[in-house]
This record gives structure tokens, sequence and C-alpha cells, in this order.
């Protein structure tokens, strides 16, 4: 009987030995209860400066490029009714005509981005349409007055300009020839005023047209949320290069809907060259109305391609007239290049520099007709 209660007591020693050993070096071996109900927790041996973004973050694209986006503010001085009793003779006699009018300046707000070091800025048209004075903030806090060099209201778009000592912080072009949906971009601009901010999202779609929103339409769709304000600022991709200019949204409301569009970055670097050489934007033109053939105008026509558009309308005096192309007609070839639909025709000569002799082919009566045709030069758009 003793020698059983020495094994048990020296058991229950070594076990109790073996309790502490692991309550001390290893707690987390043990039940909750044994430790008290201590939550054991881990933490990274590595130390906060030494952590770095995550591979799905987007932190390196967005301290890329927000250094080049900045907020505008635009002011607009004008004139309203100042007083309802303007047509009394005691309120004249007093006051004259000075009374009549009363200037008001209105105030609105967008975004652009520094596109070279020293100083130009693109944006949307709209934002700058009509300015009395535009005012730049930068990212970094320092502010300044800007000038319009000039715009195209066709593309929506414009560039700006401001002098700042020292080497400004310009995006980097992007290649949204190369983008597909589904790409992870982020929309980095001041919506309803409140500063910079980023927003990300994905491409929801390319080459949108046909939206009623500008003359020269090929937007990226995309969900990042983009609101008032953000008029005029930058889609950038992972990199943080620039993939267009967000433009507008669509949204009965003002609100994001998750539907916004961008103006790709070749089209606003082809414009913006334009405008800094020249003050605006050159562009073909023929003088001819289309629109898109459907099957049953196939059928009437009797035409054997489904490819083309139909002539609408001829303007008195252009170069589309002076060649002999006439309402009716089917524009088939304009310069070696094959007319598929109303954008393609449009884009084909708009890109045609003026005064240069081309080959038009269209079908008329059943035949296959091909003219010279001396391109035009695209008259400015009405102001709305």
């Amino acid at each position: 009987m003793r020698k059983h209660w020495l094994l048990f007591s020296q058991a229950v020693t070594i076990a109790l030995a073996l309790l502490f050993v692991i309550h001390t070096l290893k707690p987390e071996l043990l039940p909750n209860a044994a430790r008290g109900g201590v939550v054991t927790l881990y933490e990274s041996a590595t130390s906060g400066e030494d952590i770095k973004p995550q591979q799905s973050s987007m932190s390196v694209a967005a301290q890329r490029a927000m250094p080049a986006v900045v907020n505008i503010y635009t002011s607009t001085s004008v004139k309203q009714q100042a007083n309802p009793f303007r047509d009394d003779p005691v309120f004249r006699f007093f006051f004259g005509e000075q009374g009549d009018m009363e200037p008001q300046n209105n105030s609105s707000l967008g975004s652009g981005v520094i596109v070279s070091p020293d100083g130009y800025i693109l944006t949307n048209h709209h934002v700058v349409e009509a300015a009395d004075q535009i005012e730049v903030a930068l990212a970094d806090g320092r502010k300044a007055k800007a000038h319009v060099i000039g715009s195209d209201p066709e593309t929506d778009l414009a560039v700006i300009k401001i002098e700042l000592a020292g080497a400004l912080p310009a995006i980097t072009f992007g290649h949204p020839e190369k983008a597909l949906v589904g790409d992870m971009v982020l929309a980095i601009g001041n919506p309803f005023g409140v500063g910079q901010t980023v927003t990300m999202g994905i491409v929801s779609a390319l080459k949108r047209d046909h939206l009623g929103l500008n003359t020269f339409e090929n937007f990226i769709q995309t969900d990042a949320a983009i609101n008032p304000g953000n008029s005029g600022g930058a889609l950038v991709d992972v990199h943080g290069d620039l993939l267009g200019i967000n433009s507008a949204i669509y949204s009965p409301n003002g609100g994001s809907l998750g539907i916004g569009f961008a103006i790709p970055a070749t089209t606003a670097k082809k414009t913006m060259e334009q405008i800094i050489q020249n003050g605006s934007v050159t562009r073909g033109w023929i003088g001819a109305a289309v629109q898109e053939l459907t099957p049953e105008l196939i059928e009437s026509f009797g035409l054997k391609s489904e490819t083309g558009v139909l002539v609408t309308e001829i303007v008195a005096g252009s170069p589309a007239e002076k060649a002999g192309i006439q309402a009716g007609d089917v524009l088939l070839n304009i310069d070696s290049n094959p007319i598929t639909d109303w954008s393609s025709m449009l884009e084909t000569v708009a890109n045609l520099p003026p005064g240069k002799i081309v080959a038009v082919a269209f079908a008329r009566d059943g035949k296959t007709v091909s003219v010279q045709v001396k391109v035009g030069k695209r008259p400015l758009p009405k102001a709305q």
C-alpha cells in the first residue's frame, strides 16, 4: 500500500511540474479554463513602419496619382433684376438706372489633372465654360489662379494653366486601349466639394457611344463612384496611370448609381496637344448628315451589303454637295476606311486634315460610285 501511494505522489508531482512548465512557456496549449479565461492574441513581430501595402490594396496607385489631381473652383458674374420696384417712377427718381441690374457671382466646382510639370491641367469643358475666374487647389494645399488655354465642347475637354514655382506633380498617361472589362480602377476628384476623394471600382464597359453626351463619344464606363465635383478628375489604373478623364454619370438625382463615364486618355491627349498648339481643335468635315442602316432600309434600297450609312441631308455649299453626293446615297468607304456605322463615319471624317482630297465610295441605285471630295474644316458647334 505504501508503495502505491509513493508512486501516486510522484506522478502527481511530475504532472504539476509539467503543467507549470506548459503554463509558463506555452500557455496557448492549455484550454481557456486552465488559463483563467484569458484570450490569446497574435501580434506581428514586424513594426508598423515595415508593413507594406497588401497585394490587393490600391494605396500605391492612389498615392502616385493623387498629387496630380486638383480641385477647381470657378465663379461667373451674372446680372439679375435687383428690385421689383425698378419700374416705379419714385424709385427710379432716387436710384436711377443703376437699380435695374445687380451683379452676382455664381460659383461651381470640379476637378482637373496636372498633365505637365509646367502647369497645364486637363479638365472638362463644362467645368470651366463661361467662367470669369478659376482657382486651382493642389493636393499639397497650394492655390493658384488659372486661365483657359482652350476648350473643345465636342469632346467636353478643356486645358487650363497655372503658374507656380518649381515643377508640378504631373500624372503619367496610361494605355486605355489595353484596358479590359473587369480591370480595377480608381476615380479621384473633389465630389460635392468635400475635398480630394478616392473611390474604387472596375471597368464596366468600353467604347460606350450613342449616349447623347458629346459629339464624339468613346467612353470608358466604370462603377467607381463619380459624383458632382468629380468632373474633370482622373480615372487611373492599378499603377496610378491615367486611363481617362471623368466626365459624366447616369443618374436621375445627381448622385452616383454606379454608372459613370470617362473620356479615354488617348482622346484627351490628342485633344490637349491640339489645344496647346493651336488654342482649339481642327477637324475634317464634308457636310453630310447620316443615319445607320436598318434591315428595312437595306431591303428598300436593295443593298447587297449591310455596311455603310444612309445620307439623310447635305449641307448647301459643303464639300459633299460639290462632289455630287446626295441624300439617299449610302456611304461605304472614305479614304480607304470602311464605314460601318454613324460613329465610324464621324471619326473617320474628323481625323482627316482640312484641304485633303479623298476618295469617297457610295451606293446609288444599286451601283457603287466613287468621287473625289476636298475635305473642309468642321464648323464650331453652336453655343448651347
